[in-house]
C-alpha cells in the first residue's frame, strides 16, 4: 500500500520539516519556513514559561499561510517535568503536528487526535518504530546516524528501508539532508520527506549567537564528534577546543552512576539539566566554553543565509 507523502499529511508544498532545535528554533524561523512551503517546528522546551508557549503558538497561527504548516516538539520522558502542561497548552491552541522524543508517545498520541493534531514519533530502530504504530503514531520520523544531536545509529538507507518492511507508517528521514541531492537520496530510499536542522542552525532568524552560526560555516563534516558529556546520553556537536579539552567520554565516576539503579533515573535528570543549561550558555552568549551541537550536514553550510534562501537550495 503506497504510503501517504509528507506534503498531504501536512498540506504543505515540499516534503520538508525544519526540524525542532532547542535554543535554535524559534517563531521567526518557522514563519519564514511556512511561506517558503514547508512545515516548521519548535522545542516546547525553547519557552521557560508556558504563556511564553503559549503565546508562539497564538504567533505561528496568525501567521500561517497556505503550503505551510507548523508543529511543536515534545520530551515525554521524565526529565521535562513540563510535559503535561505543555501538552495541555499545544491540544487547547490547537497545531499542526507534535513530534515526540524520548520517552512513551502514548498520552501524547491519545491527547492530540481527540482535538484533530497529528503526532510522529522519534526513532531510531525497527522495534520502537513497531510499537508506535500500536499506539496510533500518524508518522516515524527515522533519526539516522547522519543526524545532528541525538543520533541515531544506522545509516538512512538501512533504517527507511527497515521500518517501511516492518511499518506500515510513513517514514520521515532526520539526519544527513544539507542539499537537494540529499534530500532526493532519502527520498529515493523509500522516505515520505525529511526532517532537517544543523542547515538553518546559520540562518539570518536563527536566535543563536553569530559566533555559532559562523562555526557552521567554518567547520566540516569532519569536525562533528559524538560526545556522551552534555546530556548524558551521546550527541553530536562541533569539535571545538573547548569539546577536545574536557573530553568526550563520560568519567568513571559518571559511568558508574549511570549504571546504578539506585541513582541512575536522578542523575540522568540533573546530568540533563547541566548539560542544557551549558548548551544554552555556549550557543546565546561569547564563551570559551563552546559546546555547539551540529550534525555532519554543515559541510553544504557555506554562508549565513535568510531561511528562505536555505529551503530554495534544498528543494530548487
Amino acid at each position: 500500500m503506497e504510503k501517504q507523502t509528507l506534503t498531504s499529511l501536512l498540506q504543505i508544498t515540499h516534503p520538508v520539516i525544519m526540524a525542532p532545535m532547542f535554543l535554535v528554533s524559534n517563531t521567526q524561523m518557522v514563519i519564514e519556513g511556512m511561506k517558503s512551503g514547508v512545515a516548521g517546528c519548535i522545542p516546547a522546551l525553547n519557552y521557560r514559561t508556558l504563556a511564553e508557549l503559549q503565546a508562539s503558538i497564538q504567533t505561528l497561527k496568525a501567521s500561517k499561510v497556505a503550503g505551510g504548516s507548523f508543529g511543536y516538539n515534545l520530551i515525554v520522558n521524565k526529565s521535562n517535568v513540563k510535559y503535561k502542561e505543555q501538552l495541555r497548552i499545544l491540544c487547547e491552541e490547537g497545531v499542526d503536528f507534535i513530534i515526540t522524543s524520548l520517552g512513551s508517545p502514548e498520552e501524547t498520541i491519545r491527547e492530540a487526535h481527540k482535538v484533530g493534531i497529528k503526532v510522529f514519533c522519534d526513532v531510531t530502530d525497527v522495534a520502537f518504530a513497531q510499537k508506535v504504530e500500536q499506539l496510533g503514531a500518524d508518522a516515524i520520523i527515522a533519526v539516522n546516524n547522519l543526524a545532528g544531536g541525538h543520533r541515531g545509529n544506522l545509516d538512512p538507507k538501512t533504517l527507511i528501508k527497515a521500518i517501511n518492511e516492518h511499518t506500515s507508517l510513513p517514514v520521515i528521514s532526520a539526519g544527513g539532508v544539507g542539499c537537494k541531492a540529499d534530500l532526493v537520496a532519502m527520498l529515493n530510499y523509500g522516505a515520505v520527506g525529511v526532517s532537517v536542522g544543523s542547515p538553518f542552525i546559520a540562518s539570518i532568524e536563527s536566535g543563536v549567537s553569530q559566533e555559532y552560526k559562523q562555526a557552521c560555516v567554518d567547520y566540516t563534516a569532519k569536525d562533528i564528534v559524538m560526545t556522551e558529556r552534555i546530556s548524558g546520553t551521546p550527541c553530536t556537536v562541533i569539535n571545538t577546543p573547548y569539546v577536545q579539552k574536557v573530553g568526550t567520554k563520560q568519567t568513571a565516576l559518571e559511568t558508574f552512576l549511570n549504571k546504578n539503579k539506585i541513582f541512575k533515573k536522578w542523575v540522568k535528570m540533573i546530568r540533563f539539566y547541566i548539560g542544557m543549561k551549558a548548551t544554552e550558555k555556549a550557543a546565546t552568549q561569547v564563551t570559551y566554553k563552546n559546546v555547539w551541537v551540529a550534525g555532519p550536514s554543515i559541510d553544504n553550510t557555506k554562508a549565513i543565509l535568510p531561511v528562505a534562501k536555505i529551503v530554495e537550495q534544498l528543494v530548487a
